[in-house]
């Protein structure tokens, strides 16, 4: 689960870009 945590956050990085794009 301390892996997961690492990748969790490059995923929430995405989700934030591409909602942020999608906005823009």
């Amino acid at each position: 689960m301390r892996n997961n945590r690492r990748a969790f956050t490059l995923i929430e990085l995405l989700v934030v870009i591409a909602i942020i794009a999608i906005l823009a």
